[in-house]
This record gives C-alpha cells, structure tokens and sequence, in this order.
C-alpha cells in the first residue's frame, strides 16, 4: 500500500491533517511502503504534465465562469454532474490568445473527441446492463455541442473509455457525451486533482485502485489522461459500495461520532472498528473484532462483489 497525501488544494488543507491520517492507520494496525507522498512537493511534476498536454494541442484556456456553465448547461446524473457545453473550445484562436494576454482569468481544459467521433471499436464492448453504473443519460443533447472550430487534435484518441471493475463489472464512459471537456488546472492556478493524481498513478507504479464508487466516473476521466500523456499501462480497479449514515445521508465528516481519531480519543477498540467494516464488506456474517492480519485469510472480492448496494452504518457503541 501505497500512502500519498492528496493536499494540493493548500486554501483547504488542514493543519496537521496528515499526521492526523497516520495516527488513524498505525491505530487500526495498517501501514504502507515506503515515503509519503505529498502532492504539494510534486508541483514541477504536474506542470510539466501541464506543458505535455498544450504541447499537443490537447488543452485550452477556458474563460467560462462556474455561473455560466450552470446557465448554459444541464445536469448529466443525479449528483448534479454538469457537462462543460464547449463554449471556449469553439473560440477561434486568435481570441484566446488575446484574452489570455491580457490577463483574464481563466482555468484549462482538457479536450475530449467529438461527440460524433467513432468509438475506437477495439476499446470495449457493450457493459452488461445488470452491474455496469454508467450514466443513465449517455446520449443527452446536451453535451453534442458543435465543434467543428476546435483545433484540439483528439484524433487516434479513444472517444469511449472502458474499464473491468472488481466489483460493479464492465463499466463504459462515451467522454464527449457523459463527461465532456475536463478541466486539469483551475482558473485559480491550481492543478486539478484529475491531472495530479493521474500523474502521481504514472509515476508512483501504481497497479491497483481501491476507492468508493462515486469515483467511477473519475476512473475514466483519469484513464484518459494517462492515455494522453503517453500511458499504455492500466491499472486494476476496484470501487466500493458507499457507507451511508443512518438517516440515509452519504456518510461525511460532520459525522464525528465515525471519526477515527474522535474513536481513538474516547478509546474504541480499533479490531472492532477493522470486523464491522469487514461484516460492511460482506466478508464475515456479522460484525466481530479481528485484526487486519486476521481478516486477510478472510478477504474476497467475489463476497464484495455479491452484494454492490450501499450500506448503513451507525455511531455509538458499534466500536466499544
């Protein structure tokens, strides 16, 4: 296991956050190999990615404001999703070189085949309907914006990405259609976490993903971004059902009663905390304290992957 601290958005970090997320995995008996990672010492690395992209052609200088995406676009899924509708790509060069001198602010996009593109047909097939959580909306209008004025050079990259997940199976993203053009540094100077965490993937080696399943989109936004920057490696994904609280809201941060250092600090057994995420997991009948060593014999992705609904956990004594 690999540990990378993702504090680049520095307005936002909190002070002593990664001490904080160490403490949490030594507690729970986890440990990693090798250094933290701290993206915000690896800026050098993400412009350069950064230089890569516009050496190709493959961004461009987005002058839209986040008021003016909402005005002139629709939601993709549930979750509010916008797709960028390609104002600024269809500007013609000369203004945005123009715009960009003379200093208006602006953020960078990464631009995607046309929506009209054929699909590299060797790329994938069809997902099986019964696990695949793509976008119900993939053939929207909305995002068939007409850009025959871009100049962005996407040819030979794939229009449809597509990945098998270890657990929600056969997933595929029509780029254009559900996702659009992404932005990879933000009108603030701040490089997206789509790019820097792409780059940081490529460079750390890393093989294999484990992360919630909200992030399935972001799976094939990041496949692209390696493929843009050169990668013909993929790793092995695995994305997790959701934890929600017991109202029904998505599990978060306001919830300190699941706060592990707050269950450290009242003094939680943490082998309870490693069995209820286990019996979460659906790798043991019923929530029992185990340590990770003791789990491992125990773990399966086939367990995980029979039962993909969201799950419902409660605070109070669950952990004493």
């Amino acid at each position: 296991m690999l540990l990378r601290i993702e504090d680049i958005d520095a307005p936002r970090v909190v002070k002593d956050a990664d001490r904080w997320i160490m403490d949490d995995l030594t507690w729970l008996g986890l440990d990693w190999d090798g250094e933290p990672v701290y993206q915000s010492q690896r800026l050098d690395a993400y412009e350069e990615a950064l230089r890569r992209l516009r050496e190709q052609g493959l961004v461009y200088p987005c002058f839209c404001s986040r008021a003016d995406i909402r005005a002139a676009s629709a939601p993709n899924e549930g979750d509010g999703f916008l797709i960028y509708p390609g104002t600024c790509r269809r500007l013609p060069a000369a203004e945005r070189e123009s715009r960009v001198a003379r200093g208006d602010r602006h953020s960078w996009r990464l631009a995607v085949p046309d929506a009209y593109a054929d699909p590299d047909p060797a790329s994938c097939a069809a997902p099986d309907p019964d696990t695949s959580v793509m976008s119900e909306h993939a053939d929207s209008d909305i995002s068939r914006v007409d850009r025959a004025a871009c100049d962005a050079p996407t040819e030979g990259l794939p229009r449809v990405v597509c990945f098998d997940d270890r657990v929600f199976g056969p997933q595929r993203f029509d780029l254009p259609r559900q996702l659009g053009d992404v932005v990879v540094r933000r009108s603030d100077g701040l490089f997206a976490y789509q790019l820097a965490v792409s780059v940081d993937d490529m460079a750390m080696g890393v093989t294999q993903i484990v992360r919630g399943r909200d992030l399935l989109r972001s799976t094939a936004i990041q496949l692209y971004v390696r493929r843009c920057l050169g990668a013909t490696d993929t790793p092995e994904f695995a994305h997790l059902p959701l934890i929600d609280a017991a109202d029904g809201r998505r599990m978060a941060k306001r919830l300190n009663s699941l706060d592990l250092g707050a269950m450290r600090e009242r003094g939680d057994d943490p082998r309870a905390v490693v069995g209820y995420c286990a019996w979460l997991l659906r790798l043991v009948g019923e929530p029992r304290p185990m340590t990770p060593q003791e789990l491992l014999p125990l773990f399966s992705w086939e367990a995980v992957a029979a039962d993909t609904a969201d799950r419902v956990a409660d605070g109070g004594s669950l952990f004493r």
